[in-house]
């Protein structure tokens, strides 16, 4: 029996349920969002009327409309500050832990989230 690579350890320790045909239905324990795709994640919940299944599970950082020189200006690009805006509201609508303005989002993230084993 050969041993198992790192993804093949932790995807099979994330299974729910597997089809017949391998498509694999996986628990995600973390869930990070950003300012960029969230704004149709959180519609498509408000259209369902559903709120997120674990809101303490999701940390959200902006992370590609976000100044990374001068940010005594703030967001001066009106596209980019609306959709920062709209993920400071969304996560104060949902409960989300948001962590504004901060750089090195993902690095940020897994600072936040790595657990032992």
């Amino acid at each position: 029996m050969s041993g198992q690579t790192l993804f093949e350890k932790l995807w099979d320790a994330h299974v729910v349920h597997v089809e017949d045909d391998g498509t694999t239905l996986l628990y995600i324990d973390r869930h990070l969002v950003h300012e960029v795709t969230s704004p149709q994640a959180f519609e498509g919940l408000k259209l369902a009327g559903r709120l997120p299944r674990r809101a303490d599970a999701a940390v959200a950082v902006p992370d590609h409309n976000v100044p990374t020189t001068d940010r005594a200006q703030g967001i001066t690009d009106p596209v980019s500050r609306l959709q920062v805006e709209t993920l400071d509201s969304n996560c104060a609508e949902y409960g989300i832990t948001e962590f504004r303005w901060a750089t090195f989002a993902r690095a940020l993230f897994m600072s936040l989230v790595r657990k032992p084993g």
